[in-house]
């Protein structure tokens, strides 16, 4: 009888090993077979030969001021159009915003009035000199870059600019209000070419009743960062 119990008890203890053995086998327990490294080499990388032009392009000067002249043509409502030049300078607050403050002069010509009456004169030739003076504010938007030829890049920039300011014309000093744009083309990292067109918005009276007046102004000019 415990020969038999002897026999059974082993008859089990096979089997309890070949299920241990099936199960980790079943569930990824048993050992797995390491693939043997594949010896083809990768494909090779292609390395396009592509020669680079190096640009030199002027960016604007790490210094906030700019300084500079300009001239042009303005045309003074009811006085024909003249030359007119000036002077600005403008800080750089950011590098969207910045304060400029101008001054510029010009000199109406005779009206219609005054020509065809024949020498009846409004003002006097001293009275016809006009002389502003603005205090702005502008806003640079659009920067990008023009290019001249293969191997020059110059950064461009629009900017939106209005202020207030006073005008002295026909013998009185009359506030004024300016709004405009302007393009401003980076020659070197220190010098810009402009190119501005502006309105300058003030009341007059010289014919019974007063209107606002549009003088319309448009200039190139250069400036200097410093």
């Amino acid at each position: 009888m415990e020969s038999r119990f002897r026999v059974l008890f082993l008859i089990a203890l096979v089997f309890t090993m070949s299920g241990c053995a099936a199960t980790k086998n079943l569930f990824g327990f048993g050992n797995e077979e390491t693939p043997p490294p594949t010896s083809e080499p990768p494909g090779q990388v292609i390395d396009p030969e592509v020669e680079r032009r190096e640009i030199k392009e002027p960016a604007i000067d790490k210094e906030d001021f700019e300084i500079g002249v300009f001239t042009g043509i303005m045309s003074i409502e009811d006085f024909g159009t003249n030359l007119v030049y000036g002077a600005r300078i403008a800080y750089h607050l950011t590098e969207g915003f910045f304060i400029e403050a101008t001054v510029g002069r010009s000199e109406g010509g005779l009206t219609s009035f005054e020509i065809l009456s024949g020498g009846a004169r409004l003002i006097s030739d001293s009275e016809r000199i006009l002389t502003y003076y603005n205090l702005n504010l502008g806003y640079n938007i659009l920067p990008g870059e023009v290019f001249f030829g293969e191997g020059r890049a110059y950064n461009e920039q629009l900017y939106l600019i209005a202020g207030l300011g006073s005008t002295r014309f026909a013998g009185d000093d009359r506030f004024t209000v300016n709004v405009g744009a302007g393009y401003r083309l980076l020659l070197t990292d220190s010098v810009a070419f402009h190119v501005d067109f502006r309105d300058h918005l003030f009341d007059i009276d010289l014919f019974g009743e007063e209107k606002t007046a549009h003088n319309l102004e448009a200039h190139i000019g250069v400036t200097v960062f410093f």
